[in-house]
């Protein structure tokens, strides 16, 4: 009678060796519910509430006190709503005050961004397209410069370029802000990084070998693929520009050609002056009237400028 093991032995040389399937790796209970929930970090959350308070507290105040009147602003709380709602009234009064000077301080800013940060946008397209797909003698002393002009505040170049547009008789002109602002080298880098990833080297090829020559390419092959990271260079240049006010404090003399920051600044700087008029309750409203084009424009382009910071933070 046979053995169970030479029984055995008979099936393995008939059937051949049987492999067993390789063990399950079983994730821990524990593991799976710290995977599945994210565990909360009390010191994170506390910090994140924190920024958030820092960030939201200041623009509440303006949104509360540009509903206030003159007299309202020392009656009451700042972070509270006074007796009278005056905020329509604050409006039509700041467009309406010293002949309207407000508007024209507004078209002054809508004509440096337009032109400074349209401009800087643009060279920074061509340029940041130009150091990533083609290659010429001295790209990498031109990367450092670019970097190198990165780490330059723009302050420290106000009294050089001051001197420099004195010589050319630039100075008290809406040039004296717009060609300054023509040059964003943050921008410039920006799209160099973001041509480099976004714009495969076969497209170009492939552009190239069906005839097409390097404008055309550009045109309708590139700029479609460049368009996130135009957004991106456009809201930091436009930001950049709308809240500049260094630069045409040392530039422009003239009040008619004064910026927002600075004609909000000279409202402000009138209860400080002999016989001046305070009104900080039109500085409150411009202020606020100021700020809302920027969070307009970001919110209308958030997906844009969201996927040109993104890129280049995945590597395939």
């Amino acid at each position: 009678m046979a053995t169970p093991t030479r029984t055995a032995a008979r099936t393995t040389r008939a059937t051949g060796p049987r492999h067993a399937p390789p063990p399950r790796l079983r994730t821990p209970r524990r593991q799976r519910h710290s995977l599945a929930r994210p565990r909360r970090s009390v010191p994170l959350t506390l910090l994140t509430g924190l920024v958030v308070l820092y960030t939201l507290v200041p623009l509440l105040w303006l949104v509360i006190s540009a509903t206030k009147s003159q007299e309202g602003l020392a009656d009451s709380f700042g972070l509270w709503f006074g007796g009278d709602f005056s905020l329509w009234d604050n409006v039509k009064e700041t467009f309406t005050y010293n002949d309207g000077v407000f508007t024209r301080w507004l078209l002054n800013t809508l004509l440096y961004v337009v032109l400074g940060a349209g401009g800087a946008t643009v060279l920074a397209v061509l340029g940041g397209y130009a150091l990533a797909k083609f290659d010429f003698p001295g790209k990498r002393v031109v990367f450092a410069v670019v970097i190198g002009a990165v780490a330059v505040p723009g302050t420290a170049l106000a009294v050089p370029t001051f001197l420099m547009f004195g010589e050319m008789g630039l100075t008290n002109t809406p040039w004296a802000v717009i060609i300054p602002s023509l040059i964003s080298p943050f921008g410039l880098y920006l799209m160099w990084v973001f041509a480099t990833e976004a714009i495969p080297a076969e497209l170009l090829e492939a552009a190239r070998v069906d005839g097409a020559g390097e404008l055309r390419t550009f045109v309708q092959v590139c700029l479609p693929l460049l368009a996130p990271g135009m957004v991106t260079v456009l809201l930091f240049t436009m930001v950049q520009t709308w809240n500049n006010y260094f630069l045409p404090l040392i530039m422009i003399k003239d009040p008619d050609w004064y910026p927002l920051t600075l004609g909000l600044n000279s409202w402000n700087a009138q209860a400080s002056t002999a016989g001046g008029e305070p009104v900080f309750h039109l500085v409150i409203t411009g202020s606020l009237l100021t700020i809302l084009p920027l969070i307009a424009a970001f919110l209308l382009l958030q997906k844009f400028w969201q996927s040109g910071l993104a890129a280049g933070s995945v590597k395939e």
